[in-house]
C-alpha cells in the first residue's frame, strides 16, 4: 500500500534532507513540503473537500514551523483532520514534550537529525493508524471526518462601525437557511451579542478557556441555546477576565466549534488581542467592516497592514463590508479597495440606522423588520459569501436578490437590497 506524506517544514535545509529521506522509503509517496501552518491546513482542508480519501496518511510537522506553535498547529491538524497520522520532528525528544505531543495528538516524535530507520518505523506506525482510523469512518457515517464548518470573523475597522450587528444578522441568515450555526463573541472585554439578542447567561468563553479536552459535552455546557436556533457562545460579564482566554484556548474553541457545527460566526469587535487573532488566522473568510469615512478608513487599512505584519492575513485574503453607504459619499468602495489593498464585498450596507434602532433598544435584534433595507443587504452578504444554502428556484425580483437568494424560514423578501429611486434623499445614519 502507497503512503502518502505531506511533510510541514519551514526550513529549507531541513526540508531538502527530509525530503531526500522520504523518497527513499518502501511504498512512500512523499508530497513537496510546505512551508509554514497556513499552508498546510489549507492544503489539507483543499483535499478533503475533495474527498476523505484524498488525504496524506501522515503529516509530518517540523518543531519551528510557524507561524502557528507545532504542538498547537498538531491539536488543530487532529481535531479538523482526524484520520491524518501526525509526526512532529524535534531535537528534542524528551519525555515532557513526548507527553505534550501525545496530547496534542501526535502519533509519534522523530529525533533530529533525522535517521532513516527511525523515520521509517515512525511514519509506518502513522500509516497505519491512519489506515484503521479511516476503515472505521467509512463504516460510520456519522462519525465527523471532514474539514469541518465555516468559520466567517467579523471584525471593525475601529469601535462602532457596525461589526456586531453585522456578524448576528450573518449568523441569522445562515441559520435561517437550513445551516446549524455557532455565533461567537470574541469581543472579550465589550462584547455586545447578549444585550442585542436580549440574553441573560451564565457560562462564556472563559469556561472553556482552561480546558485541554473540550468534549461534545464540555462544549453544549457552555453554549446558549437562543429562541432563533442560534447557538451563543458570549463573551464574559467581567471584561477583565478577557485575559483568560489565550491564543491557544482560542484555538482549541473554534476547533471545537467547527467540529460541531456547519457555520461559526465570531464577532472579533474593534480591538486585536492573542484569542481573536488565531480566530482570524484559523477562519475561511475574514470580513472587516468599515464606514466611508477618513478615520474609518484609515483603521481599515491600519489593521490590515498590521494583520500582515503578524502573518495573520494576507489583504488579498481579507473582504472588507462598507457600512453607512450613501451614493454621495466622497469615499466609495472601489477608493476603499485601493486603499486597503482587500477585496470590497458587493454588497454594501445602506445608511439607516433609523430601522435599527426599535430593535437595537429593545435587544431584539433578531426580531428586525424583512423589509429592513440594513437587513436586507446584509443577508444579501452572507449569500455572497456563501453561508446560506441556495434555493434550488431563484426568487424573482432583481439581479441581487438572483444572486444572492437562499432558502430562509420564516422570512420573507431577505435577500438583496431594493434599489432606491433616483435622486432620493439618502438617510444620515447607519448601522452601528
Amino acid at each position: 500500500m502507497t503512503t502518502r506524506i505531506l511533510p510541514a517544514v519551514g526550513d529549507p535545509d531541513a526540508a531538502r534532507s527530509l525530503t531526500t529521506l522520504l523518497s527513499q522509503l518502501p511504498d512512500a509517496e512523499p508530497a513537496g513540503p510546505v512551508t509554514d501552518s497556513t499552508q498546510l491546513i489549507d492544503t489539507l482542508a483543499r483535499l478533503a473537500g475533495e474527498a476523505l480519501d484524498e488525504l496524506p496518511e501522515v503529516v509530518l510537522v517540523h518543531e519551528r514551523i510557524g507561524p502557528v506553535p507545532a504542538l498547537e498547529l498538531i491539536r488543530e491538524v487532529s481535531l479538523r483532520f482526524p484520520s491524518v497520522g501526525v509526526v512532529m520532528i524535534t531535537t528534542d525528544a524528551g519525555p515532557q514534550l513526548f507527553a505534550d505531543a501525545m496530547d496534542s495528538g501526535a502519533r509519534g516524535l522523530v529525533t533530529l537529525p533525522v535517521g532513516y530507520e527511525e523515520l521509517a518505523n515512525r511514519v509506518q506506525a502513522a500509516a497505519q493508524w491512519s489506515t484503521g482510523v479511516r476503515r472505521h469512518l467509512s463504516s460510520a457515517g456519522d462519525v465527523f471526518a471532514g474539514p469541518g464548518g465555516t468559520v466567517v470573523t467579523v471584525t471593525g475597522a475601529k469601535g462602532g462601525v457596525g461589526a456586531t450587528v453585522t456578524a448576528i444578522q450573518l449568523a441569522l441568515a445562515a441559520q435561517a437557511s437550513g445551516h446549524t450555526v455557532a455565533l461567537v463573541d470574541m469581543d472579550l472585554q465589550t462584547g455586545d451579542i447578549a444585550s442585542f439578542l436580549d440574553v441573560q447567561f451564565r457560562r462564556s468563553l472563559v469556561d472553556l478557556a482552561l480546558i485541554t479536552d473540550i468534549s461534545p459535552r464540555v462544549l453544549a455546557d457552555a453554549v446558549f441555546s437562543h429562541s432563533t436556533g442560534l447557538a451563543l457562545l458570549l463573551a464574559p460579564g467581567e471584561g477583565e477576565r478577557g485575559e483568560e482566554v489565550s491564543d491557544r484556548s482560542a484555538r482549541q474553541i473554534v476547533s471545537a466549534l467547527r467540529s460541531r457545527y456547519e457555520i461559526v460566526v465570531i464577532d472579533c469587535g474593534g480591538q486585536m488581542n492573542g484569542a481573536n487573532a488565531a480566530a482570524i488566522e484559523m477562519a475561511d473568510t475574514a470580513l472587516l467592516v468599515t464606514t466611508p469615512d477618513v478615520v474609518a478608513v484609515r483603521g481599515a487599512k491600519r489593521v490590515v497592514r498590521m494583520w500582515e505584519r503578524l502573518q495573520i492575513r494576507k489583504a488579498e485574503e481579507t473582504v472588507t463590508l462598507v457600512n453607512r453607504f450613501t451614493r454621495n459619499t466622497e469615499i466609495q468602495p472601489p477608493l476603499i479597495q485601493k486603499i486597503t489593498g482587500t477585496r470590497v464585498a458587493a454588497a454594501a450596507v445602506p445608511a439607516n440606522f433609523k430601522e435599527l434602532q426599535a430593535a437595537v433598544d429593545s435587544g431584539r435584534l433578531h426580531e428586525l423588520d424583512a423589509k429592513s433595507t440594513v437587513k436586507q443587504a446584509l443577508w444579501g452578504l452572507a449569500g455572497e459569501l456563501g453561508i446560506v444554502k441556495a434555493s434550488a428556484t431563484p426568487k424573482k425580483g432583481g439581479a441581487l436578490a438572483k444572486r444572492n437568494s437562499g432558502t430562509f424560514k420564516n422570512d420573507r423578501g431577505s435577500v438583496g437590497r431594493p434599489r432606491r429611486r433616483r435622486g432620493g434623499p439618502a438617510d444620515a445614519e447607519g448601522t452601528r
